[in-house]
């Protein structure tokens, strides 16, 4: 069997197993001209000889690399072959993640699915089709467990999400590239892929192929099974958290009144809170913990703008409230809170919360493309940020003022704020290894007054502080003989006198 009949069939079965497409279906194609993306234009088309299916194109243009034109021009044509509708989406990336305080590869993935939902309404199309495959599942797998991703996170990336299909699920990259050559059809490459510069990436230049040649070949085709375990369990275990809400869960917006948790401290700012879950305590203990904490992350992530930001610790400091008696209250990121009145634990968000960085929030390519990032902190001074080589090493300063940190390390964008529930750092044990201490702990231990805490500007990765500006910097961020890129962050003023660096020293 030749390897284009071969791969058409595997990916129609593959349709079928999961009943992605019906006939008479109208479905958006994402197609930014990679081989994944021509093949899945190529394959449904093939597959729409069989099952009547109206198919529409769309090719976003990020605005980022220079011969982004170059890849329209070639998805258009492509579309023109095959008599595919063509639409061409233009839009800028940087703007948008610096307007949305996010990284340009979140910021990337946000625009192209909101055009192809639009797309998909403007043509009356009912489904969306991308082109993620078995290697991109494992490397998302990967990375999820990297990081300490639960069940959820486990599974990578699904073969249907709502209207969302991914057809190619079922194909490794080689089997993809094969196909197109053996049809003698070409595709674009894109520069960006080649990098380093993503934790993504090291995982698909570097962890992979390591596997797949010395320890477990097929390693890819082994966790896509892996995966399709997780996600028959999640699905399950998504089913019980749904009856556990049911039976311990009451949604409301009543706002929240004083002498209803009068025994918790408000502070000024916060009092005005409106609450939207009541669970209750009794019910909610019939449960095993593992559904326990999935409720909790369910909520919590509902009352997140974003989603996200929801963490173990964050889990864990909530479950506290089940756990110990007395009426107790915990702050959660982007303003989520949970309290705890009697047999009552209250979930909801402080009304007038919005996340204001303090100065710079900007993801790695932002910072390594900038020549200079400023932060003005009013009185705490002005912060300059910049990338060096690895190769000045040995000419790490040793001052207060100036701190040098390993870029590469660094995953998520950096923001500059006051601190937040979760946030840590990473410190010597002592005994030459590295443990995470809680900033709350941290400040605690310094005996850092408690109206200080919430005045001191951070450096930060995500919820790991890289600097207590002004103070100690995270063990884990230093640079070595293996480090390449070097983040300086240099504060121009001091705390008190109002002088610059050098003229400090």
């Amino acid at each position: 069997m030749s390897m284009r009949r071969k791969t058409e069939e595997k990916i129609f079965s593959y349709l079928e197993q999961y009943h992605m497409i019906c006939p008479h279906d109208h479905i958006v194609l994402g197609v930014s001209g990679g081989a994944d993306s021509v093949c899945l234009l190529i394959v449904l088309w093939e597959y729409a000889k069989r099952t009547p299916l109206t198919l529409s194109a769309v090719h976003v243009n990020h605005g980022i690399r220079p011969d982004a034109a170059r890849d329209a021009g070639y998805v258009e044509a492509l579309c023109g072959k095959y008599e595919i509708p063509f639409y061409l989406i233009k839009t800028d990336v940087r703007e948008f993640a610096e307007r949305e305080k996010c990284s340009e590869e979140d910021a990337g993935r946000r625009i192209r699915y909101e055009a192809f939902r639009r797309i998909a309404k403007e043509t009356g199309a009912n489904k969306i089709a991308v082109a993620h495959n078995c290697n991109d599942r494992a490397e998302t797998m990967l990375f999820h467990l990297f990081r300490g991703s639960g069940l959820k996170g486990l599974c990578g990336i699904r073969p249907l999400r709502q209207e969302i299909i991914r057809p190619l699920l079922c194909l490794e990259r080689t089997e993809i590239e094969e196909y197109l050559t053996e049809r003698q059809i070409n595709w674009c490459k894109d520069s960006t892929n080649d990098t380093d510069e993503y934790a993504r990436n090291r995982i698909r230049h570097h962890i992979l192929p390591y596997v797949e040649r010395e320890l477990v070949p097929g390693c890819v085709g082994r966790m896509t099974n892996t995966a399709e375990l997780l996600t028959e369990t999640e699905e399950y275990m998504g089913q019980q958290t749904r009856a556990a809400r049911e039976r311990c869960v009451k949604e409301t917006e009543e706002k929240v009144e004083r002498k209803a948790l009068s025994t918790i401290d408000y502070e000024p700012a916060k009092a005005d809170m409106e609450y939207k879950y009541e669970i209750s305590v009794e019910r909610f203990r019939e449960f095993h913990p593992a559904l326990q904490k999935r409720l909790i992350h369910l909520l919590a992530e509902e009352l997140s703008p974003t989603g996200k930001d929801i963490s173990a610790v964050h889990i864990r400091e909530v479950m506290s409230l089940f756990e110990e008696r007395g009426n107790r209250k915990v702050d959660l990121p982007m303003g989520i809170y949970a309290a705890r009145s009697y047999g009552t634990v209250f979930l909801g968000k402080n009304r007038e919360y919005v996340r204001k960085p303090l100065g710079i929030y900007a993801d790695k390519r932002r910072i390594m493309e900038e020549e200079v990032l400023h932060a003005d902190l009013g009185e705490e001074g002005m912060l300059e940020l910049k990338v060096l080589s690895g190769d000045q090493y040995e000419e790490v300063p040793r001052n207060e003022y100036t701190k040098w940190f390993d870029y590469d390390k660094i995953e998520k964008p950096i923001c500059i704020r006051y601190r937040e529930t979760g946030d840590f750092l990473s410190i010597a044990d002592g005994n030459g290894q590295l443990i995470h201490k809680s900033l709350k702990k941290y400040m605690i231990t310094e005996k850092i007054p408690r109206e200080e805490r919430d005045k001191i500007p951070l450096l930060t990765d995500g919820c790991h502080v890289l600097w207590i500006i002004g103070g100690r910097i995270s063990e884990y961020y230093k640079i070595d003989g293996n480090t390449k890129h070097i983040l300086q962050v240099q504060l121009r003023k001091s705390r008190s006198g109002g002088k610059t660096e050098d003229e400090n020293e």
